[in-house]
């Protein structure tokens, strides 16, 4: 397979010519997700990877600090992030290869946030992608960042 890139597109092609996939994602295409975690939500995520740090599930041990209530992990911020990679853009089968964030506010339970995604580079199967979550009511952002993502190849190949 070899790919080719337009400048809104990448293509798959074998140089048989037998069969191409056209892959419907360009520099400058953006997708949204957005949710509001639960305390559930926090509370699974710390049975599953054994994150008991109390500023995320104690209200008592959370007041008495700079936040003042529990935050949800960054780290399950940066969930959506995925969810929105792997099924809206670039879609099912894309691939993290790296990622750069800052988490410069904390979210709290029961907040919506918008996660979003801007394609910024296109190189062959590897796209940059700037990404970033957003609480509107409270106008903070609370992840933003870069992602490297490899674009999935045709199944057939």
């Amino acid at each position: 397979m070899f790919p080719v890139i337009s400048s809104r597109c990448l293509w798959w092609g074998r140089l048989n010519g037998q069969h191409f996939q056209h892959v419907h994602i360009g520099v400058g295409d953006r997708a949204e997700l957005s949710r509001a975690f639960t305390q559930r939500d926090v509370v699974a995520f710390s049975e599953l990877t054994g994150d008991v740090n109390p500023l995320h599930l104690n209200e008592d041990f959370a007041k008495h600090t700079k936040f003042g209530k529990t935050i949800v992990h960054g780290v399950l911020i940066n969930g959506l992030i995925s969810a929105l990679l792997g099924t809206k853009m670039p879609g099912p089968g894309c691939v993290f290869l790296s990622q750069e964030i800052n988490f410069p506010a904390p979210l709290y339970v029961g907040e919506v946030v918008l996660a979003s995604a801007e394609v910024k580079r296109l190189k062959r199967f590897v796209a940059v992608i700037a990404v970033s979550c957003f609480v509107r009511e409270s106008e903070k952002t609370v992840m933003e960042g870069w992602v490297k993502v490899m674009v999935p190849e045709d199944p057939k190949s």
